[in-house]
């Protein structure tokens, strides 16, 4: 058959497996009987001719087929037998018209699950190359789903997969379909009413684009990527589980059926590209298994049984990761399990038993492979690695009993072995995950950490452990023997519910140092402390260290410790011992802490009358102890009262305390018979007011004894109680070590809203009267306080301050910006005497600063300011105001007068200078130049040489006293100095009258000009750079004109060419509306407008009563700066254009007299404009004549001086990037 039909391109056999069915590359259908290979029937007209078979698939029903061909059409096949002779009906299910489908996949329903309600629709997916679709063959053809792709590669295959799948209670089928890298999941269900409801799932993003897909099971799917690697994954979890390379089988692919070579490649391209990469016939996925079809073998892949799994890995001794995955088959959370059925308990006993197995095999593989020689650290290592998963996965077994077995006995033939398993027991019995062991091992246990002085470990221990399997005597004996207390403690209360004996021996240890006044070592406070969480664990019904104690014996067990706590003696009476023994211990130890465990067991109190009666008693006993003994410290003692405070406050108090103690501890605290510990007692009692006490005190009396014992916070409590608050600010000024927090308790009383008007009077007044204190305790925050809440009364305090020192402090801080005191700048200016003051001030104990203030501020008269600087000869800060007051001669000579006294230096007859000395002259120099510099602008010819030609000759003629016998370094100092004045001055003095005054001079009118020849050249060549540069400059500028000016002229007169026959906005041909009056309006760029279109899109301006047109298409981006732009460079002209906008004509209005006559400016037309806009687009970055205008703008007021330092801020010159451009102009199109 192979000549007449081609290759054979697809095969399907029915469920009970007795016929085949084959598609050819030509499309011929055969039916064959597989019992006898008999053919049975050869069909050649089921679909149209010239397209080769590319699916044919069998349904449920064994007289029903489906098959898809090559011009992307589906067609039902129904089978029928009528008088023997074997008959085929075709349907068409789908046209390849409407889109070319690749794939088909009946649902096939396996025999278990025949009577699926969902079998009587005979579901079918189809998926073309844009969608997916489901439809019904039964009872009668419908679309159930359509879902398409999305965006995805050309080139991926479509890809269809069914499969039966558990959701809850029920099974139902779902449908897995992918066209790339993303597989999608749609459950079908069947609803009461008969119809069909698709819910789509999770979906499935992949790293790779698949060629196949099938399910192995319900939960595991076999995906083949393009690489020919198969990725199998768990579909719930998503999780990949493993990855094979299966390029060795030499997949066949379907691409020749996909392109029908065999009838002439009669195919879409699209169908053809999906091709390339088909391989739906060449796999196939039954039972478990997926068959992988070969160039020259087929290959069959099926997952392992979880035996064969455990088995496999055991093979290769990988223990850990088999005892893994056996427990995860055990907990029901391994994914692609096969071969493990029954109910959970069932599928748990059958794992269990295996990982016994496992387990037992382990331990025998950690006994062969042990080192038999070598360090004992490198034996204990290698259990150290292997027994904690032993001891892990018996307890997560629950099989105690194979861990204290087998396993334990096999380990103890080796001792390194069995050391380390009992070591390994320890996480697990603090993390309560083992609880009970064999006496056996408990013993080894116990003898074990024993030996290795690892009591702290057993103590541990023992407290997590069940109390039955432990040895009582054995454990307590230890406990006493190694002072194991918390196992002790545990053993007794859980084992004998005995909660008093551990309290005994406790008190045992640290009573007797307490009783001699010893201090206590470390272990004894670790001790009491341990002793104290015990009492309160017992007396709050919890457990020590762990737990709860049983509630039947809760009540007991306090009503035990407090008749402990109140026993008139201990149990073994010592010699001289005093009465209530446990109470008074536990005083002395830790007073707060022991009534704080009280308190919280008082909170419990309330509904038991039998603990009342022992609170009152302890109270009681408290008081008797602590009041009638003078061993205990105020702080202990206040202890008792803030406890006793807090207690009787509460509103359902039961306690009773005689007022007359509370009297007794306020004189104890206020009037001891020595002055220590002054803070202690203060505190106390402040404690103690807070706690509720101030009730059982009369406050005058408290107050008259807190104010003679200097309880200074005491009585800021009781004056806040009172709403005294002026008297406060006493107390913070009395108490030294809170004299900083007045200002804060000052300013947050006059700001923050809560207080009455008289009240915040009262402040504000005390404060007044105390100011000069304030400022003693810090001037700064004073100052602070002044500025924001005292600003009126300025004056007042000032005159208040009399230590010149002290207001010099204040007026800093209050005047000086730098410390960020913002004060009212109003007041300032009504109070510049203020100013002077301190300025008066600030010369006499800051003179440095002088000059920086007087920059800074503004609020001073310069008149008084000059008289004081001059008083106290501060010549530099005069110079600053003589010219601050428009006296620039005035303050020249003054720092001309510094500079000849620094400059004499150089001539005294010592003739000695320095560094220090030079860096001085420089310095005076310096300012005395930037002086001259400043106000040489406001200066004519005259000024300007009365000032720097003084400043001149005094540098020269120091230079010219040291010309014999002097020292070359100074020499060389001074003709620096010289110099630089020079080099200062040339921008501001024309350069004849420099050299005519230097060769006027007698010292260099002698003929020596040797010394200042440099001088001369360096003026000379100066003068040369700037000839050439004013000529360069010239005929830059002349040939920018002329040049501008000829295509300004060019483009103006050059005629204009539309370059459409119709409107750029209306889209109307100009033409048609000639007959009309409207205007047609023509830019040089060639669009062509109406009018009253451009008028509509708002392109006209109106300046001057002219209209203004722009061009709609080409200003449309930038159309509101355009019209901005036009409308002001119209009224302001362009600053760096090569022309103006407007120019000035010789034309005359008509209509006026000659007298009147004024020039009118003439403005461009509109197209002269645009082609303007364009010459100057063409031409960016300012231009050649601006900048030269910028440069004639700047010499305008010096005709015979250089660029000076002092120009323009933004001036091009200013910017370091600044270069003259010198390149010739861009060439334009004519």
């Amino acid at each position: 058959m192979g000549a007449q039909y081609g290759a054979v391109s697809a095969l399907s056999i029915n469920s009970d497996c007795t016929r085949l069915l084959c598609g050819f590359a030509k499309g011929q259908i055969t039916m064959w009987d597989l019992a006898n290979g008999k053919l049975l029937r050869t069909i050649t007209d089921a679909h149209p001719p010239g397209t080769a078979i590319l699916h044919i698939k069998f349904t449920d029903d064994p007289t029903i087929a489906i098959c898809n061909d090559s011009g992307g059409s589906v067609f039902e096949l129904s089978f029928k037998r009528v008088m023997g002779v074997r008959t085929c009906e075709s349907r068409c299910l789908f046209s390849g018209a409407k889109g070319e489908v690749c794939c088909i996949e009946p649902l096939l329903v396996k025999l278990e699950l025949r009577d699926h309600p969902i079998t009587q629709y005979a579901l079918l997916a189809m998926a073309s190359l844009t969608k997916v679709l489901v439809i019904g063959l039964k009872p009668s053809l419908k679309v159930w789903l359509t879902f398409p792709y999305g965006k995805t590669n050309p080139a991926s295959v479509p890809l269809l997969s069914w499969q039966f799948v558990a959701v809850q209670s029920a099974v139902m089928p779902m449908l897995a379909f992918c066209r790339g890298n993303a597989i999608h999941f749609l459950l079908v269900k069947k609803d009461e009413s008969g119809a069909i409801h698709v819910s789509k799932q999770r979906q499935l993003h992949l790293h790779y684009d698949l060629i196949n897909l099938t399910w192995i099971n319900s939960r595991t799917l076999a995906l083949l990527d393009s690489a020919e690697k198969l990725h199998v994954v768990d579909r719930q979890s998503q999780h990949e589980l493993e990855i094979v390379d299966i390029a060795e089988v030499q997949l066949v692919y379907n691409s020749s059926h996909f392109k029908s070579l065999a009838t002439g490649g009669n195919v879409s391209q699209a169908l053809a590209l999906v091709g390339e990469k088909a391989c739906y016939q060449s796999v196939s996925g039954y039972g478990g298994q997926i068959i992988y079809l070969g160039t020259k073998s087929v290959h069959v892949i099926t997952l392992r049984t979880w035996r064969e799994r455990l088995d496999y890995l055991l093979k290769q001794e990988r223990f850990i990761e088999a005892l893994s995955l056996a427990w995860s088959l055990h907990e029901g959370k391994a994914k692609a399990v096969v071969g493990l059925f029954g109910d959970q308990s069932k599928r748990k006993g059958v794992v269990g038993d295996r990982m016994v197995e496992i387990l037992l095999q382990y331990v025998d593989r950690a006994l062969k492979k042990c080192p038999e020689q070598g360090k004992i650290q490198v034996m204990e290592q290698h259990f150290q690695e292997m027994v904690p998963v032993m001891v892990d996965y018996c307890l997560l077994l629950e099989r105690i009993d194979l861990l204290f077995g087998q396993i334990y006995n096999k380990l103890s033939e080796i001792s390194v072995a069995k050391g380390v398993f009992i070591e390994c027991l320890e996480p697990f019995i603090l993390n309560d995950k083992l609880t009970s062991i064999t006496p056996q091992v408990m013993k080894d246990l116990l003898i074990h950490f024993q030996d290795r002085d690892m009591m702290e470990n057993i103590e541990a221990c023992i407290v997590h452990m069940d109390i039955t399997s432990l040895d009582i005597q054995q454990v307590v004996h230890m406990c006493w023997e190694h002072s194991l207390y918390d196992a002790m403690i545990y053993v007794y209360n859980r084992g004998m519910n005995d909660y008093i004996t551990p309290m005994e021996k406790l008190f045992q240890i640290i009573s007797p140092p307490l009783r001699a006044g010893k201090s206590l070592t470390d272990e004894q406070v670790v001790m009491g402390n341990k002793l104290l969480v015990y009492i309160s664990c017992c007396l709050a019904g919890r457990a020590y260290p762990l737990g709860n104690i049983p509630e039947d014996l809760v009540s007991l067990v306090k009503h035990q410790v407090f008749e402990f706590l109140i026993r008139l003696h201990s149990t073994e009476v010592a010699s001289g011992e005093e009465l209530y023994p446990q109470i008074r211990t536990l005083l002395h130890f830790d007073t707060r802490e022991f009534l704080n465990v009280l308190a919280l067991t008082f909170e419990d109190f309330r509904n038991d009358k039998q603990a009342v009666e022992h609170q009152q008693r302890i109270v009681d006993i408290l008081l008797k102890v602590m009041v009638e003994n003078s061993d205990f410290t105020p702080s202990q003692v206040g202890c008792l009262f803030t406890f006793l405070a807090r207690q009787l406050a509460k509103p359902d108090n039961t306690l009773f305390v005689n007022r007359m103690l509370f009297d007794q501890v306020l004189e104890f605290l206020c009037s001891p018979d020595d002055e220590s510990r002054h803070a202690e007692r203060q505190q106390v009692l402040l404690e103690l007011l807070q706690a509720g006490g101030i009730v059982q005190f009369d406050e005058c009396r408290l107050i008259a004894m807190a104010e003679k014992a200097a309880f200074y916070q005491v009585c800021e409590f009781m004056y806040e109680k009172k709403q005294l608050y002026d008297k406060v600010i006493c107390c913070y000024l009395n108490d030294q070590l809170r004299q900083e927090e007045i200002f804060n308790y000052v300013h947050n009383m006059l700001s923050i809203p809560g207080y009455s008007t008289e009240e915040k009077e009262s402040v504000w007044n005390k404060t007044m009267e105390h100011f000069k204190e304030l400022v003693l305790i810090n001037p700064t925050k004073a100052a602070e306080l002044l500025a924001v809440h005292f600003s009126t009364e300025l004056r007042s305090i000032v005159d208040q301050l009399e230590d010149e020192y002290l207001l010099f402090q204040l007026l800093q801080s209050l005047l000086d910006s730098s410390d960020g005191v913002q004060v009212n700048r109003e007041l300032l200016q009504l109070n510049p005497d203020i100013h002077e003051q301190y300025l008066n001030l600030l010369c006499q104990h800051d003179p440095r600063h002088v000059t920086d203030f007087l920059r800074v501020s503004e609020h001073y008269r310069l008149e008084e300011a000059i008289q004081i600087t001059k008083k106290h000869k501060l010549h530099e800060a005069s110079a600053y105001l003589l010219e601050k007051e428009g006296d620039i001669h005035g303050a020249f000579l003054v720092l001309l007068e510094i500079l000849k006294l620094k400059l004499s230096l150089f001539t005294d007859g010592a003739r000695e200078e320095n560094e220090e000395t030079v860096q001085v002259a420089e310095t005076i120099l310096e300012e005395t130049v930037a002086l001259c510099q400043r106000n040489s602008h406001s200066l004519n010819q005259q000024q300007r040489e009365a000032l720097w030609f003084p400043l001149l000759e005094a540098v020269m003629s120091t230079q010219k006293q040291l010309k014999d016998g002097s020292s070359s370094q100074a020499l060389e100092s001074l003709k620096h100095l010289t110099k630089q004045v020079l080099n200062s001055m040339t921008g501001f003095i024309a350069l004849p009258s420099v050299l005519q005054r230097i060769l006027q001079d007698p010292m260099y009118g002698k003929g020596k000009l040797g010394e200042i020849q440099n001088l001369i050249l360096g003026m000379i060549d100066t003068f040369n750079y700037e000839l050439t540069l004013l000529e360069t400059t010239t005929n830059l500028l002349n040939h920018d004109l002329h040049w501008s000016l000829c295509n300004l002229r060019g483009a103006v007169s050059r005629g204009l060419n539309p370059k459409q026959e119709h409107c750029s906005i209306c889209l109307q041909q100009y033409k048609r509306r000639q007959e009309g009056t409207e205007e047609v309006i023509v830019f040089s760029c060639g669009h062509i407008y109406h009018a009253h279109c451009l008028q509509s899109k708002d392109c006209g301006v109106q300046i001057e009563g002219q209209t203004r047109w722009t061009c709609y298409k080409c200003n449309s981006g930038n159309k509101a700066g355009r019209r901005r732009d036009l409308g002001s460079d119209v009224n302001r002209g362009r600053s760096t254009s090569l022309a103006q906008i407007k120019v000035m004509s010789a034309s005359y209005s008509a209509n006026r007299d000659s007298d009147n006559r004024k020039p009118v400016e003439a403005t461009l037309e509109p197209q002269q404009i645009q082609a303007f806009d364009q010459l100057r687009r063409l031409y960016r970055g300012p231009s050649r004549l601006a900048i030269l205008t910028e440069l004639s703008r700047n010499r305008s007021s010096d005709k015979h001086g250089l660029l000076h330092p002092g120009s323009v801020a933004n001036s091009v010159f200013q910017n370091e990037n600044f270069q003259l451009r010198l390149s010739p102009p861009p060439v334009t199109e004519d």
